[in-house]
């Protein structure tokens, strides 16, 4: 007993270390794959956007140095880390790129939401002006190179050639659902989308410097102020002749570049929400397009509140220089011009709404990133002008003095106001809607792609006797006496809910309501426009009215306003896109 008991001990004594060894590493195996697979994977997300966050805000806070003109951080400093930036979002688009040539595996799944083949274009028009921008920015290096740094020869050259390889990578490779290495490419569409955000930041600081430079110069000339005037200029000559040119030209293109930049950062935003997702095939297609006929209301109107915006436009920056009392009644011009154009905004936007109630068109919540980014940034970029309507709003119940646009003033901001909430709801409510087609089926719906070819759900099997799915449509419903009766009450009653068009085309005449919503929004698509030239090219009586800056004071309002009008202006080109969706949606 004692010695089996002691060859039981010993037995325990040799087989325990291997028994532990063999725990000890199915342990470690499984947290190495738990660390390395599920939780990374999981937090990729949230690391990737902290990542972006804080290259975000170190890029600001550059910034933030930059504009106090100090000697020690200087616009060379700003320019080199953007640069770097740059160069580290060309390696990761050609890796990309690279990669995807050299697979061997099928295509990737694509969003059809993402980045119709319009809003490109429209990118590529706005990325062609950014080149003519950089084109601009050399020119003016090559006339001060011997007195400036080599930075800004270096800075639109990279510019450029990330411009172009930008575009090249939104026109094939936006609608990519990336399901592999997923991690790595997080970080590397962040990336690429925090870079856009500091390339609109930087365009915004330079286009507002130079903006209240010539304010405080229009003020000190009136004899309002004597403001102190920041500009640096190269401390030498031009060696060509065109240097003024070029450095005047440069901020008639900036609204043109800012608009890029932040419109390609919200693309790729979408793409990085796309990694790693599960497409729904049922709804991820693109309705066909229809005729749009009863157009007229809606494009003559729009036109000529285009052509009214110009006239506004240039009336007002040839008075605006000139004496306080052109001054003045330039800016009531522009309210007064801004309270008709609103109110026809929050009338049409009502409108539309309207019709929606007297709708039964139900409501799409499939999950769509692009869809809910579109929403999310008109409530975001609206919040500017809000601010901006609110100050305005207070500064006129407030105010000592009663110029004659106090009151035109104070309607004008209570309009921004609503004007943007009506038009906000519009335009969410028009990209939720799933009307039912006239043809049968609900947009967006399983049954859709059926309508356009001969599918087994919709034809029955006929056992091998007949298949009369491309018969002339008198004929297409008629019983057959050689079919089993169970087949021939299907195919009735199938044939009864669906109707097969001829051809792949879908012939679809225009209600009356659906051409009242594409008039009106034809009409707040101008509009848009509209109300984004005056402020892009220098219309900005908020500037100018002296209301808020009494009330506010100089340094709180302009900043203020720094904030406010770039978001207004994105709010404005955004709607714009938002619109030619629901335009094509309708």
């Amino acid at each position: 007993m004692v010695e089996h008991s002691g060859l039981d001990i010993m037995c325990m004594n040799k087989y325990s270390p291997g028994t532990s060894t063999d725990a000890e590493k199915k342990l470690f195996t499984r947290l190495k794959v738990s660390l390395t697979k599920r939780f990374p994977q999981k937090n990729a997300e949230t690391l990737s956007a902290q990542y972006g966050a804080n290259l975000l805000l170190i890029g600001v806070s550059v910034m933030l140095a930059v504009a106090q003109h100090g000697p020690i951080v200087r616009k060379e400093h700003l320019l080199t880390f953007i640069t770097v930036l740059m160069l580290v979002q060309l390696a990761w688009m050609l890796c990309y790129m690279i990669r995807r040539e050299r697979e061997r595996s099928p295509l990737p799944e694509r969003d059809a939401h993402v980045g119709t083949s319009w809003i490109r274009g429209g990118l590529t028009m706005l990325a062609l002006l950014s080149l003519i921008m950089d084109a601009f920015r050399i020119g003016y290096f090559v006339g001060y190179h011997s007195c400036i740094s080599a930075v800004l020869g270096v800075y639109p050259i990279i510019h450029a050639l990330h411009t172009i390889s930008q575009v090249h990578f939104l026109w094939f490779h936006i609608k990519d659902v990336i399901k592999k290495y997923e991690t790595f490419e997080r970080f590397g569409v962040i990336h690429a989308v925090f870079t856009n955000l500091l390339l609109w930041c930087n365009g915004v600081m330079s286009e507002a410097e130079h903006f209240l430079n010539n304010h405080r110069r229009r003020l000190t000339a009136l004899g309002y102020a004597n403001h102190t005037i920041v500009e640096v200029e190269p401390q030498c000559n031009c060696s060509t002749s065109v240097c003024s040119m070029f450095s005047t030209s440069l901020y008639y293109l900036y609204p043109f570049n800012i608009e890029y930049h932040i419109f390609v950062s919200a693309m790729l935003f979408v793409m990085w929400k796309n990694i790693g997702r599960t497409l729904d095939h049922h709804t991820n297609h693109k309705r066909p397009s229809t005729r749009s006929s009863g157009l007229l209301l809606g494009p003559v109107l729009g036109l000529l509140a285009l052509a009214s915006s110009i006239t506004v436009l240039v009336v007002y920056l040839i008075h605006v220089e000139k004496s306080m009392q052109t001054r003045e009644a330039a800016v009531s011009m522009f309210y007064c011009y801004g309270v008709v154009m609103l109110a026809c905004m929050c009338g049409a936007s009502g409108t539309g709404l309207l019709i929606y109630r007297m709708e039964d068109w139900p409501m799409d919540t499939g999950q769509n990133p692009s869809r809910a980014l579109d929403s999310d940034l008109l409530l975001g970029s609206s919040l500017g002008s809000w601010l901006m309507s609110w100050c305005s709003v207070v500064a006129v119940g407030a105010s000592q003095s009663s110029p004659s646009y106090r009151w035109t003033c104070l309607t004008y901001s209570l309009l921004l106001v609503l004007e943007k909430c009506v038009q906000n709801l519009f335009i969410v409510e028009s990209l939720y809607r799933r009307r039912t087609d006239p043809a049968g089926g609900e947009e967006g719906s399983g049954s859709v792609p059926e309508i356009f070819s001969v599918a087994s759900s919709m034809v029955p099997p006929y056992d091998g006797i007949v298949n009369r799915g491309y018969e002339t449509q008198d004929k297409r419903c008629t019983p057959l006496e050689n079919v089993a009766h169970e087949n021939r009450q299907v195919y009735s009653r199938k044939c009864s809910g669906v109707r097969l068009p001829m051809g792949n085309s879908l012939n679809v005449t225009p209600g009356r309501k659906r051409q009242v919503l594409k008039n009106i929004t034809i009409f707040l698509f101008m509009c848009n426009i509209s109300l984004w030239l005056l402020p892009a090219f220098g219309c900005r009586p908020q500037y100018d009215n002296h209301l808020e800056q009494e009330i506010f004071g100089f340094s709180a309002w302009s900043t203020v306003l720094n904030v406010a009008i770039p978001l207004n202006l994105f709010y404005r080109m955004h709607s714009v896109a938002s619109l030619f969706e629901v335009f094509r949606k309708v």
